[in-house]
This record gives structure tokens, sequence and C-alpha cells, in this order.
């Protein structure tokens, strides 16, 4: 490579297209296994786009999309969008639409790959990129049956890639996507572990982006799932998780928590003690994301494995952006909560509350300025008993079912003090709040569940019941879908009636305790 790459820059006005393609795509294919790379490449690089510019009559479909994909994997690795990279872009984009009916499969899906990677590296080209996204949606409908499992792997993730930089979301772009998912039933005894995890990721960025999660869809999601048992000694860390990542948001989305959604958590989880040096920030934050999300659903055996695991976390804090913290800080605090509720006593609760308070002063030095971040470092600080650095600005809102249970409440026992969407400890609003029994509860619908069961409490229910819990608040938790029934009601009103009296009794207690010692 030394030898050849200043040969480049001396024969450059010599190379016909061909050998211009072949270069730049061996560029990027170099950089791709070797970033450090980039800066050996450079004046070769510079030395070919003018030639690209000259010869664009020249170039068959093949070089277009070799160049796009050189183009998007070089910037993908750090080179710089200078204008010269820009103008290659320019020449080469009006080109798919020419040449649209000679791109092949593995064509369509680099190319599809290079517009949703530089969808959001530059402004300036959206039109021509959104317009060449919308060229070749029609091809991938037409050659649906001949994408291998890597290309529609490729595809499915580039098509969530623009969902996820607000491309627009026309017919034709779900079209492709609904095309795309038989294929990929049709193929998952042959994706590979990172294709499996790829197409899980791309389908919850999907669903997260608007998509409905059909029947197709879930039927996609289940076939990929059984793949994750299959393949679990194959995946890398990243591919751990990405799949974990994809799993949790599915299940905020409205996915059921199924016994295959259960078999592969039970399968990923201790892959990440085997892996635990090879996680990058990144997926360190996600990973942790994930398991926040799932609550319940993870086992506490499970979060003491992977504690373990984090142990050496604090010390690359300096590697992780400010989300990263953010998401790793929640997630810890979430798998706090849940070994607290569960009064599970170990050394991992040392580890948990040390990290925590790691991250908590690092997030402190460094000045928070969206809503979830101030959110984070506001449940941060109550968990530990710090003052608060942030404002974290909840806003109220009764729900009508909420504001029925508080009338009931109110006419069974009309002499009790209840306040409605109350904050405490820098903590999201309480429902209803019973100040004089130091009681809180809680109406939770749906969203308050993992798959929404009303059964497996998320990471958010979790960590707001252990932080009342911990404040010495009692906290009753009530299914929204009680109280659509007359004798629950009324149960529940007699539990809290009975609440009352026990505290107040315990109160007696405590003061004719305090009088016998004076």
């Amino acid at each position: 490579v030394a030898v050849l790459l200043p040969r480049v820059c001396e024969l450059k006005e010599r190379f016909i297209a061909q050998g211009v393609a072949n270069l730049l795509w061996a560029m990027a294919k170099l950089v791709d296994n070797d970033p450090a790379l980039i800066s050996d490449l450079s004046q070769a690089l510079t030395a070919l786009l003018p030639r690209v510019i000259t010869l664009k009559e020249q170039f068959i479909a093949q070089h277009i999309a070799n160049l796009l994909w050189a183009v998007a994997r070089l910037v993908d690795k750090g080179q710089e969008l200078t204008v010269e990279l820009t103008g290659v872009l320019v020449v080469l984009l009006p080109d798919v639409a020419v040449q649209k009916d000679q791109f092949i499969p593995q064509h369509i899906a680099h190319l599809l790959w290079a517009m949703a990677k530089m969808v959001g590296n530059e402004p300036t080209l959206i039109l021509q990129l959104d317009e060449a996204v919308a060229v070749l949606l029609p091809r991938v409908r037409a050659l649906k049956a001949h994408f291998k499992p890597q290309e529609v792997s490729t595809l499915m993730w580039s098509m969530a890639k623009l969902a996820n930089n607000n491309h627009d979301r026309t017919a034709r772009f779900n079209e492709s996507v609904a095309v795309l998912l038989p294929q990929a039933r049709a193929l998952t005894t042959q994706f590979r572990p990172r294709e499996v995890s790829n197409l899980l990721w791309a389908i919850a960025k999907l669903v997260d982006s608007g998509q409905e999660l059909t029947p197709e869809l879930k039927e996609t999601v289940a076939a990929l799932l059984s793949q994750v048992s299959e393949l679990k000694e194959q995946f890398i860390a990243q591919g751990i998780a990405n799949l974990m990542w994809a799993m949790a948001k599915l299940l905020d989305n409205g996915q059921e928590l199924t016994p295959k959604y259960q078999e592969a958590l039970a399968t990923l989880l201790p892959c990440v003690s085997v892996l635990q040096g090879q996680f990058s920030p990144r997926g360190i934050a996600s990973l942790l994301l994930a398991m926040g999300s799932l609550g319940d659903a993870v086992s506490t055996a499970a979060i003491d494995s992977v504690v373990e695991s984090m142990r050496r976390l604090s010390d690359k804090c300096p590697l992780f952006t400010r989300q990263e913290l953010v998401m790793s800080l929640w997630g810890l605090l979430v798998c706090r909560a849940r070994l607290y509720l569960a009064n599970r006593i170990s050394e991992q609760n040392d580890t948990l509350e040390y990290l925590i308070d790691r991250l908590f002063c690092y997030l402190a030095n460094a000045p928070i300025d969206n809503k979830q971040g101030k959110s984070v470092m506001a449940l941060a600080a109550s968990w530990l008993g710090r003052a608060c650095p942030v404002d974290p600005l909840y806003q109220t809102a009764n729900s009508v079912i909420q504001s029925v249970f508080y009338a009931q409440l109110q006419s069974a026992l009309p002499s009790l003090k209840i306040e409605q969407e109350k904050s405490l400890h820098f903590l999201p609003p309480v429902d209803l709040l019973l100040p004089e029994h130091r009681v809180a509860i809680e109406i939770q619908g749906p969203s308050h569940y993992v798959g929404r069961d009303f059964k497996t409490r998320n990471g958010s229910t979790l960590l707001k019941t252990a932080l009342l819990r911990k404040a010495g608040y009692d906290v009753l938790e009530i299914p929204v879908r009680h109280l659509n029934h007359h004798d629950l009601v009324k149960t529940y009103i007699d539990q809290i009636q009975r609440k009352m009296i026990e505290i107040s009794a315990d109160d007696d207690v405590s003061c004719t305790d305090r009088g016998g010692s004076a």
C-alpha cells in the first residue's frame, strides 16, 4: 500500500472510470479495517476526486454504487466531508435515477446504505438524497425475491436509519418495508449473528419512528428471536448491546413479553460477563439503558452478574458522551432500585452505589441542558441524598380515572387529606398523596409495565417506587384496569383505610415509647 499510493497521484490522469471506482472502493475497504489509514490515503483521495467529475459520463451502475458506498464509508470512518467530496456526491446522485434499471440487488443495498449514512451529514444534499431514495424504492419491491440475507439486513438497517433521520415516510417507503419482512422471515436461518442483531435493531428503530407494530412485524421479530438462542456463542459485544436495546425498545412500544423474549434475555445476559472488556462506551450505555427499561423482566441474579462486569465503569467515564453518561446512570439507578425492592443484600449493592455516585459527580460538573438529563440527575440526587444541582421541571397531568378514584376515595373517607400530582424529593409527581400518613398512591396504566402486561413493572415504575419507599413512604400501586371494577375499588379503599389505622397505631406506640423513656 505504501508503495502504490504515491503512484496513484503520479498516474491520476490515466485512470479510466473502472480504475477510479475500484481505487476508491479499495481505499474505503482499507479504512474499514484500519481507520488510522485515513491520513495515509488523503493525498491519493484528493488526487482521484477530480477524476470522478471528469469521467462522470462513463460510470456504469456498478461504478456509481461502489463510489457512493466508498464515499459514505470513508465519511463514516472519520474522513472530513470536504467540498471536493460533496462535489462528487452532487455529480453521482443524479445518475442513480438515470441508471436505476441497471442496479442489481447488491447495488441497491449498498446505495441505500450510503444514502442512510450520508443523510445526516450533509444537509445541503437532503433533497438529492431523498430523490435517489425515492428512485430506488420501486427497485426494492421489484427485486424483493432476489435479495440475499446480508442484503436484506443492510436494506432494513438503511430504512431504519433513514426513518430515524426524519426521512419522509411515504407510501413507497412503507411498502418497501412491508415487502422485505416476508423475505426476512424466509431467510431467518441463514442470517449470521450480525445480521440478526442489525435486523432487530432496524425493526425497533422503525417502530420507534412511527412504523405500526403489525402482525407481520411481530412474526419477523419472533423468528429472529429464535435465532438468538441458536447463535448465542457467536454474538460480539456490539451485537449484544444492539439486541438488548432493540428488545427493550420494542417492548416499550407495545410488543408483548412472550416466552421467546424471556428466553432471548436469559440467553444474552450471561454473555455480558464473557465479553465484558469488549463493550464500547455506547455499547455499555445501550446495555444499561435496556436493562433499566426491562425492569422486573431482568432477574436479580442477572443484575448481579452484569454489575460485576461493570466494576471498572467509572474509569471509562472520560470516554463517554454526556448522553451515554445519562443513559448509564439511569440504567444503574434502576438496577439498584430492583435489588432494593427485592430486599436483595449483596456486595453488588456497594458496587452500584459507588458507580451511581461516580457518574452523578461526573455529570454534576458538566451542564445538563435537556429535560431527560435533568430528570436523571434529580433521581440520582434523591437516591444519594444529595442536593439536586438541576431543576427537573416535571409536568403534571390528571387522568380521568385518577380524578374519579380521587373523588371516590374522598367520598368514602371525607376527613382524609389527599393531594394530587405532588412532587417529593425531586421525583416525578405522585398521583395521590396522603401527607398525614406518608402514603403514596400510584395509579398505573399500561405504560408502567413491560410489554403492557400489567404484571412486569418497567424501570421508570420500579425506580419511582423504590425512591418513594427509600424516602419513608408506603407506596400503593394500583393497576388502572382494576379501577373499572366497583368491587376492586372498594377493596383498595378498604386497604387504604386499614393502612391509615395501622400507621396511626404505630404513631401512638412511638409516642408512648418516647414518653416512657423521657
